[in-house]
Parts: structure tokens; C-alpha cells; sequence
């Protein structure tokens, strides 16, 4: 296997591993490759007749994919997970799919990429450069009211009105189309005591919509369902409250809703089985060495035959 330089180091990897109960002939599923730390491990502990399924809409993350014959690289959104394995195949069978909801180093340290506050460039945020809605398109034509909305559910701010109020304010005067235009909108109203964390918590709100990745989300734990073998896990790493609230719902329910489903005795009818009463998140060491993982946390589930 040939080795590419990784540009993310990948969290709660020992723990992934465990929590997948990878065997040598396994199929297994990386919905988000990034830049393959888990993919690699995962290889590293399958067999020659094993086989890893890696997925990212980014092409530019699948170039570091390594050469191996066990794995196949697959230019798109999870979203569409179940499509692409039912056309290798593999649909019902995959043993473990593991999904890290996190943004790669390489986004971050990319200025054109327009992913961080620390570079002026684009406010671009597309993960699939294909996709037509830049950043910079969702703030020329959002609602103040939308805006408000956007930064309050997904950015989780408090001042979220006046970010809303400020942005068309200034639109109105020029378009807000680089990041440096961006901060001197935003700066005035976001505290100087917080600002490295509500300016990420700006950016992350506009990514989200961006990517729709809340809705992608539904959809590839909806269609996981289908994707997974009897006795196959399903790992997701999340670092947005929103996200975890979703994923440990979906989890313990089997439904994007959350609502229990019980049958005459009482019994739950959700076809998973959560493993993890609460988030495996990392540790001290792990933070240290790895800052950006201090915000996840690992929920893992296995699909089962029938109701618990």
C-alpha cells in the first residue's frame, strides 16, 4: 500500500477501530474520507479478501486515496450512500460504516477554500466545488430573518439578529464577498473576550447551510438501514450539538424524529442497538496533541435482526 501524506489527523482513532469490530473479510464504508487516517487504519486491519468503500465529494481529499485493491474511492455525497453501494454490489452487506462529521486541517489552511476567518480569500465553503451556492451567494440573498435563523440554530449565537441586521445592512452598500469584508461586518457585534469562538461559530453556521449538511446527515443515517448487514455499526463523530442531538436520537429510535416505536409488549422496535449510553470523546492526551478533536464525540450503534 502506497503512503500519501495526510493532511488530518484523524480523532478518536483507537476508538473508531474498537467500535467498528473490523474482521479481516469484512466491507466496510468511510463516508468521509478527508484525509484518510481512519481509511488507512481500517485497511490496516482488514484481509486480503477484505474491502473499504471510501466516499467524499471533495476530489481534491480522494487524490490522496491510497493505492490499494481493497479500496474503492467514490466521488460524492453520503447522502447518496446507499445508491453508490447498491450499484458495487454491497448494499445490505457493509459491515461497519463510519462517518467523521469534522472538517479537514487542509479546508482550514486553505484561504481560497474560504473555510477560516485566519486568511482573507473567497467566502466560498463548498465542500464539492461543483455545487453552484458559495458563502458569499447565501449572504447576497438570505433574509435578514433567515440569517438570523441560520446563525442562531446552526452557529448557536446569541447575538445571532444583529449579525442578520449588520450583514444586510452592509450588502446594501457592496456585496460581502471575501472573508476580510465578512469580519469587519460581523466584528463590531461579536465579543473581543470569545472572538476566536463565535467567529468559528459564524463560519461553521455558513458551512453548514452551504453543504446542507444537517439534511445530508438525515440522509445517510436514514439510508445506513439499508446499507448495513445484521450485526453491522454504524460510528459517527460529530462536533455540533445539533448534529449529536441527531445522531444519538437516530441511534436509540431507528427514526430521524426520534420517536420511540414499541410494539403490544412494550418492546422497542428500533432495528439498531446503541452501544455508547454516552459519547466516547477523547482524552487528554489526544486534545493536547489534536486540539480540534476537544469537540467530539463518538456515537456508535448495530443494526439487529429484530425488535430488542
Amino acid at each position: 500500500m502506497n503512503e500519501q501524506p495526510v493532511y488530518h489527523i484523524p480523532a478518536l482513532l483507537p476508538q473508531v477501530i474498537e467500535s467498528l469490530n473490523i474482521t479481516p473479510t469484512g466491507i466496510y464504508a468511510d463516508a468521509t474520507f478527508g484525509g484518510g487516517g481512519h481509511s488507512r487504519a481500517i485497511l490496516s486491519n482488514l484481509g486480503p479478501d477484505g474491502a473499504l468503500y471510501v466516499f467524499d465529494q471533495d476530489e481534491e481529499a480522494l487524490e490522496n486515496a491510497p493505492a490499494d485493491p481493497r479500496l474503492t474511492p467514490i466521488h460524492g455525497n453520503f447522502r447518496y450512500i446507499s445508491q453508490y453501494l447498491r450499484y458495487y454490489g454491497v448494499k445490505g452487506r457493509v459491515d461497519g460504516i463510519l462517518a467523521d462529521l469534522g472538517v479537514s486541517f487542509h479546508h482550514f489552511d486553505s484561504a481560497e477554500r474560504g473555510f477560516s476567518f485566519r486568511f482573507d480569500g473567497p467566502l466560498d465553503m463548498r465542500m464539492n466545488r461543483r455545487s453552484r451556492r458559495t458563502a458569499a451567494d447565501l449572504l447576497a440573498n438570505e433574509s435578514e430573518e433567515e440569517l438570523a435563523s441560520i446563525f442562531h440554530l446552526y452557529g448557536e449565537l446569541k447575538q445571532a439578529r444583529k449579525l442578520a441586521r449588520a450583514i444586510v445592512s452592509a450588502r446594501s452598500a457592496a456585496p460581502i464577498q471575501t472573508i476580510e469584508q465578512l469580519l469587519a461586518t460581523v466584528r463590531p457585534h461579536i465579543s473581543p473576550k470569545a472572538e476566536k469562538k463565535e467567529l468559528a461559530q459564524v463560519f461553521q453556521a455558513l458551512r453548514i447551510v452551504v453543504n446542507d449538511e444537517i439534511r445530508a446527515l438525515e440522509q445517510l443515517l436514514e439510508r445506513s438501514l439499508d446499507s448495513l448487514a445484521p450485526g453491522g455499526r454504524l460510528a459517527i463523530i460529530t462536533y455540533h450539538s445539533l448534529e449529536d442531538r441527531l445522531v444519538k436520537n437516530f441511534m436509540r429510535t431507528g427514526r430521524i424524529d426520534g420517536k420511540e416505536q414499541k410494539d403490544f409488549f412494550g418492546r422497542n422496535l428500533s432495528p439498531l442497538k446503541l452501544l455508547t449510553s454516552k459519547p466516547i470523546v477523547a482524552d487528554a492526551a489526544e486534545i493536547e496533541n489534536n486540539p480540534r478533536s476537544r469537540s467530539a464525540k463518538l456515537r456508535v450503534a448495530e443494526k439487529i435482526i429484530s425488535p430488542q
